[in-house]
């Protein structure tokens, strides 16, 4: 099976006030971490999703092996870039996507395989993540939901689809599910290290 991994990165870091992508964590940045964990898992190929300051993050990602995908349509929300990237790979014969978000730094290989290996086990059905009284992203879509995911509509990306198909859904638990998003998000990750 091919599984192709969607990083989403084309946000424009507003409650941050700074380029969130670009901030520094060790040797790489927030965004960095992301698409090495990515690299470090099962997956077959990398693609990432970028939009608000693309040209400048770009130039920080040309040591990694990934694809970059640009979404002009950042300001409609994550379901744009969700759209984009299915665009973009539905016709390259993956079985299946896995969609993670370019801030949420903990999510590490280990994640993103439980992830992959519980769509190999269960491959018609979605393996997503369990945020308690929600299911969201990261998350791994069979090929049978990419034309439902171009569908997706404003900024909640696939968190609403998810928790109407429950049914179909594979819910996985993880501590690891921590968006940095303000300031003091990036602090208090800096601090965990």
């Amino acid at each position: 099976m091919t599984i192709s991994i969607l990083i989403l990165s084309a946000g424009s870091s507003s409650r941050m006030g700074t380029t969130k992508q670009l901030l520094p964590i060790g040797k790489t940045t927030l965004l960095g971490i992301s698409i090495e964990n990515a690299i470090q898992s099962k997956a077959n190929k990398i693609f990432c999703v970028l939009g608000a300051n693309a040209k400048n993050i770009q130039q920080s990602l040309v040591q990694y092996d990934i694809e970059v995908i640009t979404n002009n349509n950042h300001n409609e929300g994550l379901s744009s870039s969700i759209i984009e990237g299915i665009q973009y790979i539905e016709d390259k014969n993956f079985d299946a996507v896995l969609i993670m978000l370019g801030d949420q730094p903990k999510v590490d290989s280990n994640y993103l395989n439980a992830l992959i290996s519980s769509f190999k086990k269960n491959p018609t059905k979605i393996s997503a993540s369990d945020y308690s009284n929600n299911i969201g992203v990261p998350a791994i879509f069979p090929k049978t939901f990419f034309k439902q995911l171009q569908c997706l509509k404003g900024d909640k990306g696939a968190k609403d689809f998810l928790n109407t198909h429950k049914t179909q859904v594979i819910p996985i638990k993880s501590d690891k599910l921590v968006d940095i998003d303000t300031q003091e998000d990036y602090l208090n990750f800096l601090r965990s290290l």
